[in-house]
């Protein structure tokens, strides 16, 4: 078996399952495929991304875990050939659809050639094919923290030039963001504790209360269990009878607890801004607009509202001038302390201007899937993210041939 594999992709499986496509008809071909030629990794690896995007995690956790038993690297070739072409060499772990930065999308068009290595717990990592730059793709996790030691043990003596090194995503816990930035002086997070579910019943019992927790703050507060991505068990709590009630509801072991920040603009709505850092520069992703306090951009407004869209567009249309010049000492002071050449950050606005930071990530999806009749104005601001993402890469590429 050669040692690198070609699945059709995650970009290609989104935008089918993103447009409403019938999903099964390719299901049945992939298993058909792999009933013929057991050794075909790619056809599993597919099929785990399928399954993931049904919304079936474990059945999709599950295909993965075979794909990589049979090959942990698979190939992305370049979508464009010419005298630009660049192999990049990504670090991955195991794990569901935000594990990794999900490099396919951002290198669309481009004539960038991917290989996706993935480092497994308790094995060797693999010997890495022919590579110009390497890059570390994997978000922060409990599940990744192992994974990101090993590679920033083997990193002390790779040859090639690195973009984001392991060390500094390890940072990214909601803690130790806040850590990072809880000195600066534009941007603003409000403290996030991690405690472990005895700590918090004891909020319930009497023996400690929130502001001994939350360094004076007091309620209201926002309360998640320590895995929670995408708002799941995101709640604010207004006193100490609703910790207990949210207790009874989540039964998980650590919880991550923060202020509330009533962040909602003068109109009354409140808005949430994606921005992709690279090379410490930050460009405009998405803008999110809904009624509720919890905002995703799925779940807002966006696509009902033809005023929302307006202003998404306006946003982007005046980025560079507008808010990225507004918050440019926060954004350098951001860019500064995580240290990173890749990132993305979901933030707002305080009420007294500050950029309020509510997450910092490397796997946040950046993508131009949407349609273009609703959204005409994001697939260009895409390409825009897309081409500075690449001219990072390539200049990462030229310096390690100087």
């Amino acid at each position: 078996m050669s040692n690198t594999a070609t699945p059709i992709g995650m970009p290609a499986l989104a935008k089918m399952a993103f447009n409403g496509v019938d999903l099964a008809p390719l299901w049945n071909a992939l298993v058909g495929s792999f009933n013929a030629r057991p050794d075909d990794a790619a056809a599993l690896l597919d099929l785990s991304t399928i399954a993931q995007l049904q919304g079936r995690p474990q059945d999709g956790l599950a295909l993965q875990s075979k794909a990589l038993a049979l090959q942990r690297i698979y190939r992305r070739p370049a979508e464009v050939a010419g005298q630009q072409s660049l192999k990049l060499l990504a670090f991955m772990a195991p794990g569901d659809l935000m594990t990794n930065t999900p490099l396919e999308f951002l290198l669309e068009g481009s004539s960038i050639a991917l290989d996706m290595m993935f480092v497994v717990p308790n094995a060797a990592i693999p010997a890495p094919p022919e590579h110009d730059v390497a890059m570390v793709a994997i978000d922060e996790s409990d599940q990744t923290q192992p994974i990101l030691r090993e590679i920033s043990e083997v990193l002390h003596r790779w040859p090639r030039p690195i973009i984001n090194r392991p060390h500094r995503i390890a940072r990214l816990t909601r803690s130790g963001v806040w850590d990072l930035l809880k000195s600066a002086t534009a941007a603003f997070m409000p403290m996030n504790a991690r405690i472990d579910r005895a700590k918090f019943s004891g909020v319930v019992r009497g023996d400690v209360s929130i502001e001994d927790l939350l360094g004076g703050n007091t309620y209201p507060i926002i309360a998640r269990p320590f895995w929670s991505q995408g708002g799941s068990g995101l709640s604010k709590l207004e006193s100490v009878t609703a910790v207990e009630d949210y207790l009874c509801k989540w039964t998980d072991p650590e919880f991550y607890i923060a202020p509330f920040i009533d962040y909602h603009s003068p109109d009354g709505l409140f808005r949430k801004y994606r921005i992709a850092m690279i090379n410490g520069v930050p460009f405009a992703c998405h803008m999110a607009i809904s009624e509720n306090w919890i905002v995703h951009y799925l779940s807002a407004d966006m696509k009902i509202s033809t005023a929302n869209r307006a202003q998404e567009r306006k946003f982007m249309a005046t980025f560079d001038s507008d808010f990225a010049v507004k918050h440019a000492t926060a954004f350098n002071e951001i860019a500064d302390r995580i240290g990173l050449d890749y990132f993305q950050i979901d933030c707002s606005e305080t009420p007294n201007g500050k950029l309020l930071v509510f997450e910092v990530g490397t796997a946040m999806i950046v993508h131009s899937m949407d349609s273009i009749d609703l959204f005409p104005y994001k697939r260009p601001q895409m390409k825009k993210v897309f081409t500075a993402f690449q001219a990072m890469v390539h200049a990462a590429g030229r310096a390690s041939s100087c």
